[in-house]
């Protein structure tokens, strides 16, 4: 008796026609995010890139990151199209950090099934965000994990290059007692926090689109899912005509692990906490989870999306700066001597 039996790709789960369908979905996206450091068209085996000429000494400034377990709501909702500007958004946010301009952003996609309308979504956003940053989508992978992952379920992940002349780098070494520190506002939780937001609020098993009175006309699945905001192009504004001596992006850890990363030894950044303009969500995670003021503080960036510290005689003028590019920054605090880093 013959025994043998014959297999193919699409028997063990894979199907390589979704794939096909789903560059050709994304393409239109794509194209939005072309620069002119764009070399190619995506498709190849490697994206490419031609790097800016004008720098006396250019350093490339990388960074990778995903969008956590925030990927769930997005499932659960059903709403696949601004997670992707989460995930630019993690990357260049923290490039920026450093005076690097984004130049380029490639993604990573694992899905239980290659559902290429849904891809497209994803993408979708993804290019928005690139657009944001003014960063080009320059490749990407699409991987299906069929008997990894429930089919319906994805998760994303990104990673973005900058450039930026190495005597404009920021590396804190100005810092200063007295100086000062701006506040850039956030849009939410954007993606941090949310193991415990989830377990707060008992996603998986609630009315996501269920109504609070503290969050007004937005269902709590729509505030949760609002996407992180970017900060590349209103920072590189600033940076073109004020001294920004540190930057902070507040993600996961809060003020207390994130503003220090940007305090040099022996100065403290000292925060008005009542300065703070915390936004609603919190205050609704804080009361339904019953949790302490340091533990949100030291878990969601409360309001607060990035902090920058200029010299206290150019503050005003950040502000407008920074006014004039979209973002009501305001002051949060000052920067002090001390070895305790950050102090609310």
């Amino acid at each position: 008796m013959n025994n043998s039996r014959s297999e193919s790709y699409a028997a063990a789960g894979v199907d390589i026609t979704a794939g096909y369908k789903s560059v050709e979905l994304m393409k239109a996206h794509i194209k939005r995010t072309r620069n002119e450091g764009c070399l190619d068209d995506v498709g190849g085996f490697g994206g490419c890139f031609g790097l800016p000429t004008g720098m006396e000494e250019p350093v490339l400034v990388s960074g990778t990151d995903g969008c956590g377990t925030k990927v769930k709501l997005a499932i659960l909702m059903d709403k696949h199209d601004t997670i992707g500007i989460d995930a630019v958004a993690m990357c260049v946010n923290d490039i920026i950090c450093t005076g690097a301009k984004p130049l380029f952003f490639l993604d990573y996609i694992a899905c239980g099934k290659n559902y290429p309308e849904k891809i497209a979504s994803i993408v979708s956003g993804v290019a928005e965000g690139c657009v944001q940053s003014g960063a080009a989508l320059i490749g990407g992978e699409t991987a299906e994990h069929p008997g990894l992952m429930p089919l319906e379920d994805y998760d994303l992940a990104g990673f973005a290059v900058g450039i930026v002349d190495k005597k404009k780098m920021i590396d804190n070494t100005q810092v200063k007692a007295g100086d000062v520190l701006l506040a850039l506002p956030s849009t939410g939780v954007h993606s941090n926090g949310f193991s415990l937001v989830r377990k707060v609020f008992d996603i998986e098993n609630t009315d996501i689109n269920r109504t609070y009175e503290e969050l007004g006309e937005k269902t709590l699945g729509e505030t949760l899912l609002t996407p992180t905001k970017i900060y590349v192009k209103p920072v590189l504004a600033l940076l073109e005509e004020v001294k920004v001596k540190a930057i902070s992006h507040i993600t996961g850890g809060g003020f207390y692990e994130n503003i220090p990363r940007s305090i040099p030894d022996g100065f403290c950044a000292k925060i008005d906490k009542s300065a703070v303009k915390i936004l609603p969500i919190f205050k609704l995670i804080q009361k339904e989870g019953n949790i302490s003021e340091r533990d949100m503080f030291n878990t969601f960036n409360m309001g607060v999306g990035m902090s920058i510290v200029v010299s206290a005689d150019e503050a005003e003028k950040a502000l407008e700066i920074l006014k004039a590019n979209g973002e009501d920054a305001y002051i949060i605090g000052e920067i002090t001597e001390g070895d305790e880093k950050v102090i609310l």
